[in-house]
């Protein structure tokens, strides 16, 4: 199976203009795929460069019949000049949900910078691997400390779903709310971190726990040990080093299950490329 990881910076085209449609058309000429997560999702904005308001969280949805869309909508505000406008991450499944949960990151004061806020989707799915747990997000830019925050939030939250008990475990079993949510051996974390593979969020958010939690490593030192993370930002660029923010984190346990993993280059006007990673039966 094919997941796909892509900061589609609101489908931005190299004319300027943003374009969902035209942007995931471009990605499935690279390659299909069977989960999907996304970043720089917007709806109701005009001010941004590029917008004219599409909501482009139902357009998605519409585009991709057979595969069930989980919005994960952090920045929701109305003003008097504006209509409602949103902004956030999408997932996509061609595979059945067995739980989904929306976390907002932290958003400690910063003054000195721009900022926004930021959230996770958690996603548990029933897939020919097992059940594996995917979460997306896209972590804070122009701040640090904020970033350091969400990455000490994601930690917390993987730490506490790996613990949940499964539900044959669970001493309260119910067909209510209470009832033991799905618990999920394999784990991911897609997403644009904002962070390169030499500064310290990389490596908090893949240092061990000290107890029974696998943690997070990086994908493809799983599959490739030895050799460099991959650049998935200005790949196309002639003025620029290319670098790494893109990322897939993985619990050890998936080693075996990764097949392959590359970054498809895309000529779009975003200058994030996606990231692929092929998972199957253990090897």
């Amino acid at each position: 199976m094919r997941i796909i990881s892509w900061n589609m910076q609101r489908g931005r085209g190299l004319d300027g203009q943003c374009d969902a449609a035209r942007a995931l058309a471009q990605l499935r000429e690279a390659s299909e795929f069977d989960v999907l997560c996304l970043q720089e999702v917007s709806c109701g904005y005009h001010d941004l460069p590029g917008l004219e308001g599409v909501d482009q969280f139902a357009q998605l949805r519409d585009l991709l019949p057979g595969f069930t869309g989980v919005d994960g909508i952090v920045t929701d505000r109305h003003a008097d000049r504006h209509p409602r406008q949103q902004f956030g991450n999408m997932l996509f499944s061609r595979f059945p949900l067995l739980q989904i949960a929306r976390h907002t990151l932290p958003w400690p004061p910063d003054p000195e910078v721009d900022s926004m806020q930021r959230g996770v989707i958690e996603a548990v799915l029933d897939t020919p691997i097992g059940v594996l747990r995917v979460s997306t997000t896209h972590l804070e830019y122009f701040s640090a400390s904020q970033r350091s925050a969400q990455v000490e939030r994601l930690r917390e939250l993987h730490h506490d779903s790996a613990l949940r008990p499964a539900p044959a475990q669970s001493p309260r079993l119910s067909d209510g709310p209470f009832s033991a949510p799905a618990a999920a051996r394999l784990a991911l974390l897609a997403g644009d971190c904002n962070f390169q593979p030499h500064e310290p969020e990389y490596r908090r958010l893949t240092a061990p726990f000290g107890d029974a939690v696998p943690p997070y490593c990086d994908a493809w030192n799983l599959r490739y040990p030895g050799q460099p993370t991959p650049a998935t930002v200005c790949v196309h660029a002639v003025d620029t080093v290319p670098f790494t923010y893109d990322y897939i984190f993985a619990t050890p346990q998936l080693q075996s299950h990764i097949h392959s993993m590359r970054v498809l280059p895309l000529h779009t006007g975003s200058d994030h490329q996606p990231v692929l990673i092929e998972l199957g039966n253990a090897s």
